[in-house]
């Protein structure tokens, strides 16, 4: 029998309790892509300390940021290129780099953090540094291994709910209160 393996592109990563790598530990992550060749995804509830403000004062050090932009939270995408700028988006503007993901859009040109700071933006925005990477079969292997519950990504838990409620609202989704989940993983 040959069965065509499932990805989990425009899908939420739930890390389960028991996740001990640090970087992934009380996470939910974003899948902007699932292949083949591995998976790229954006981490939605590790603020950076980081606003865009700040980002914009390395970018453009000759202009002062617009108040408005000290209170646009820059998040820590995951440990892959952690300088590097990535702004998940509806659907819709295009900038110098956006790919197109369906409904949403990912844009990774510095005229999308301009176009956010100047109010001519996508009216909501989610901005990390850096990403998370996994090899061809490694996120396969992870989820085998029960690191991670999956659910289909929805655009109100990335745009509307408050970070810290992410993770919940995204567990949500299935029925399931992570604080229930004994941080054991289960073998049968």
């Amino acid at each position: 029998m040959n069965t065509a393996p499932t990805y989990l592109k425009h899908h939420f990563l739930i890390a389960m309790p028991h996740m001990a790598d640090p970087n992934f530990a009380q996470t939910v992550t974003y899948l902007v892509e699932h292949n083949e060749q591995g998976a790229m995804g954006l981490v939605i509830n590790r603020p950076s300390g980081l606003t865009l403000s700040d980002v914009l004062e390395q970018l453009r050090a000759d202009e002062l940021p617009p108040a408005r932009c000290q209170g646009i939270t820059i998040y820590n995408g995951g440990p892959v290129q952690t300088d590097r700028g990535f702004v998940l988006h509806p659907a819709g503007q295009q900038f110098q780099a956006t790919l197109e993901l369906g409904e949403l859009s990912l844009s990774t040109s510095q005229d999308v953090l301009f176009a956010i700071a100047d109010g001519s933006g996508p009216q909501k925005s989610l901005i990390t540094l850096g990403y998370a990477g996994w090899e061809a079969g490694q996120l396969e292997a992870e989820l085998a291994d029960n690191a991670w519950l999956t659910c289909p990504a929805d655009p109100s838990v990335l745009f509307d709910v408050p970070h810290e409620q992410r993770l919940a609202a995204a567990a949500e989704r299935l029925g399931i209160n992570l604080a229930l989940l004994t941080a054991q993983a289960g073998h049968a």
